[in-house]
């Protein structure tokens, strides 16, 4: 007699016994409830069905069948990827292509151009960044006049001013005249500042347009794809050009 058992005789109460199972069966353990029965069963129902669908599936299949799916896509770890294709086009052009269309970003690109232009005029690009240094070469006759050279009086000018590319006033002019302008170092400084300032918003405006005109060119030629005449792609599109087709030329009547 098991210890459940006797402490349930002890108790009183009635002991538990598991349902009998024939003795053929003994060996494939004890018998399960009705509600574990009835989850395995819709399991089992379940997993049929789905077999015989999929064996339908591959009946009605079209042996013969071509899709790009098949050659776009791969096997990783078992599972079945796509396989995603190369982006030569960046987010801004992309959603800017998809809601604008040419004319829109012509006239964007026509403004850029002649704020650019207005910002050249009034800028002169005299101390931009990456501009290559003008040359002032002189010549002399002797080494005498080379040693003797002193670069202030041959301009006829102060030494002050002789690092000036632009608004060096000669020796008889500063005589006549009073000095105009900004003098002091600090406000000197604060012109330095706005004229850097000046200079980067050119540069991004520069940028800015060629992104336009980039964003132009592939627009148009989405639209040049439309006509079923025969092409041939030439050249891939990259981020900064589109992509380049030759059409069949055909004569127009």
């Amino acid at each position: 007699m098991s210890a459940a058992f006797r402490k349930a005789a002890k108790s009183g109460q009635r002991p538990h016994r598991e349902r009998a199972q024939p003795a053929a069966r003994r060996r494939l353990g004890l018998l399960e409830k009705k509600k574990d029965y009835r989850l395995r069963a819709d399991d089992y129902h379940k997993k049929q069905n789905a077999l015989r669908a999929l064996q339908k599936k591959a009946l009605d299949k079209n042996p013969d069948e071509f899709y790009f799916k098949m050659i776009r896509s791969e096997l990783q770890d078992g599972v079945h990827t796509i396989k995603q294709p190369k982006d030569e086009v960046t987010p801004e052009q992309v959603k800017l292509m998809r809601t604008q269309d040419i004319k829109y970003v012509e006239m964007k690109r026509v403004a850029e151009a002649k704020k650019i232009e207005r910002l050249k005029s009034e800028l002169h690009l005299l101390d931009a960044e990456g501009k290559s240094p003008n040359k002032h070469t002189f010549f002399f006759d002797t080494k005498k006049e080379v040693k003797e050279f002193d670069i202030a009086t041959h301009l006829d000018t102060v030494p002050e001013l002789v690092g000036r590319a632009y608004n060096r006033p000669t020796i008889a002019t500063l005589q006549k005249e009073s000095l105009k302008g900004a003098t002091e170092p600090a406000h000197l400084k604060k012109l330095a500042q706005q004229r850097k300032n000046q200079y980067d918003l050119l540069k991004q405006r520069i940028e800015r347009e060629k992104a336009m005109f980039v964003v132009a060119q592939k627009i148009q030629t989405r639209k040049d794809l439309v006509d079923k005449t025969h092409k041939v792609k030439v050249k891939k599109e990259t981020k900064n050009s589109p992509a380049i087709y030759k059409f069949k030329f055909q004569r127009k009547r």
